[in-house]
């Protein structure tokens, strides 16, 4: 084992995700000298958001205008502050985060994407479209705009931004440099000290080898925590599970490589960061299994529109308005109050062609490769979307019949399957569908769906036109068993508007910055208990932005 001479700089980036990346961008396009470490090799640069869907929510952006979407500032406010639910002292600082990023997504941040020659998707999707009152947490209208290259698209002009600056001699990249502390004197952070990990050749999101070759340290007038969350490491998410949700999961699918681990908040918190709204979490519930998986225990989150029947592992219909893409916090919560680890969907197979999209960019090869013949292909297309195929031929979470009776056979022959109720089943899909039958229902969910259609991107590309799930013509039949996915953390370092790490007396910590999923997204939890969706993409680039140039104009 060897240890490394000590390396210097103006700012330490911990961390290459797309925070850490914009941060270091900004600081040495203002002429700071900038070294950035992270533990994985050098596959890995951009983190978790290369693996994104690239969502970013806007507000009143020309994409929304152009199919109707009246959208402001204010009812996105009075979206954001409903769905977050603040109600902690300790969220002082994140209601003024949100507010911040409220201005940045309605001015700003389109346009300085634009500059950096990112393009989006023109049909605006609606997520988190909530289904209660108009103080209750979801969208009022469509704000999810998808950039046209997803995840990688979002990462490439902030990662060659860096690139550049590291030719030039601005900024110096260290991969397998894994900190385990924070350096401090006199109570200033001064820098980081670690291991240096054996060298790996292995592919982006490929766990890699923990082996210790040496040992480093870095001084730094500036150092930034961008580590991101918790999602990779279950002991972690079991252990800060909130006690509102119950108990947590004994079985989860990973929606983030193994990396996204946790390892620095407890460095940060030795250090004097203060973390705060660590119980605030973001799973979904509508996670399957990869047939084609690259990290250990490997989970895609279905993006799904709101036609599917949803039913618990025994097979009763999920309440008003758990309808799927309306409530991901509810669900997952009325779901722990079941007793199981996994849900279900039913649906036809011309719904899962107009209405299943997968998460993550190497599961939407028509906008991450910006294909247009292949986007029509898939999107308008007959037929069921490649990846999406892919799952129903190679998943084991699909079931595919030609009757009602024989899904459910399959169903129960899937592991958890022995407590489906089948009299149960085929009461609430025969149920529903008897409600097709006049254009007025009772059923909300069929009002939802109809509703839905009359916003023209829902009815182009995301909701199938309301049918008898059973209608043989609409067929086959299919069953999809659906598990929790770890993702998100929503809390994490608490950070003042100029992305300063505080202490437990609310004082800055000298020296110490945080950004990204670390910070909870900007303040220790910008996002409250639930999140609108694009944002956390989003959140990332505001408050890496914020962190580089307040660090650069500290320095």
């Amino acid at each position: 084992m060897t240890s490394s001479p000590a390396h210097s700089a103006d700012l330490l980036v911990i961390g290459w995700g797309l925070a850490g990346l914009v941060a270091a961008g900004e600081a040495a396009a203002a002429g700071k000298r900038v070294i950035i470490v992270d533990q994985e090799p050098r596959t890995n640069l951009g983190g978790q958001a290369w693996w994104s869907f690239g969502g970013l929510l806007f507000i009143d952006s020309p994409e929304q205008r152009r199919f109707g979407i009246h959208d402001s500032l204010e009812l996105a406010r009075q979206d954001w502050f409903a769905t977050a639910g603040f109600d902690r002292e300790e969220d002082a600082w994140p209601r003024q985060w949100a507010e911040a990023y409220l201005q940045f997504a309605h001015q700003e941040k389109r346009a300085w994407l634009r500059e950096k020659g990112v393009g989006f998707f023109p049909v605006v999707g609606w997520a988190e479209r909530g289904g209660y009152t108009a103080t209750g947490p979801g969208n009022s209208v469509p704000r999810f705009h998808i950039t046209w290259g997803t995840g990688p698209g979002i990462v490439a002009p902030f990662q060659a931004a860096v690139e550049k600056h590291e030719a030039e001699g601005r900024i110096t990249i260290l991969p397998r440099h894994r900190v385990t502390a924070l350096t401090t004197s006199n109570g200033t952070v001064t820098g980081a000290a670690g291991d240096v990990l054996a060298p790996s050749g292995a592919a982006r999101g490929i766990a890699s080898t923990r082996e210790v070759v040496g040992s480093f340290e870095v001084q730094a007038t500036a150092t930034l925590v961008s580590s991101g969350g918790i999602g990779g490491n279950h002991e972690l998410v079991r252990r800060n599970w909130p006690a509102s949700l119950g108990t947590p999961p004994a079985s989860m699918v990973t929606g983030v490589p193994a990396y996204v681990d946790g390892s620095m908040q407890d460095v940060t918190a030795t250090a004097g960061g203060r973390l705060i709204n660590t119980d605030r979490m973001w799973h979904y519930v509508e996670g399957i299994q990869n047939w084609d998986p690259v990290w250990p225990g490997h989970g895609i989150r279905i993006l799904p529109g709101p036609s599917s029947i949803w039913l618990d592992a025994t097979g009763r219909r999920l309440p008003v308005p758990l309808f799927p893409g309306f409530d991901t916090l509810g669900t997952l919560a009325h779901l722990r109050a079941t007793g199981y680890d996994h849900s279900w969907f039913i649906l036809s197979q011309k719904i899962i062609e107009k209405e299943f999209t997968l998460s993550g960019s190497e599961q939407n090869p028509d906008l991450t490769e910006k294909d247009l013949g292949l986007l029509v292909k898939s999107r308008l297309g007959k037929g069921a979307a490649g990846p999406v195929q892919a799952f129903m031929d190679h998943g084991d979470d699909f079931i595919v019949r030609d009757t009602l009776d024989d899904l459910i056979a399959g169903m129960r022959e899937l592991p958890g399957g022995d407590v489906l109720d089948a009299e149960r089943v085929r009461e609430e899909v025969e149920a529903r569908d008897r409600e097709m039958d006049n254009e007025f229902t009772k059923d909300a969910q069929i009002a939802m769906l109809r509703s839905a259609r009359a916003y023209r991107g829902d009815k182009l590309i995301r909701t199938a036109a309301p049918h008898k799930v059973l209608d043989p013509a609409a067929g086959p039949l299919i069953a999809v068993k659906l598990h929790v996915l770890t993702r998100k953390s929503l809390g994490g370092i608490e950070t003042d508007l100029s992305a300063r790490a505080l202490g437990a007396d609310g004082a800055p910590v000298p020296g110490l910055y945080a950004a990204g999923e670390a910070s909870g997204f900007g303040g220790g939890g910008v996002h409250g208990y639930r999140a609108l969706e694009g944002t956390f993409v989003g959140g990332c680039l505001f408050s890496g932005r914020v962190a580089g140039r307040a660090a650069a104009a500290a320095i």
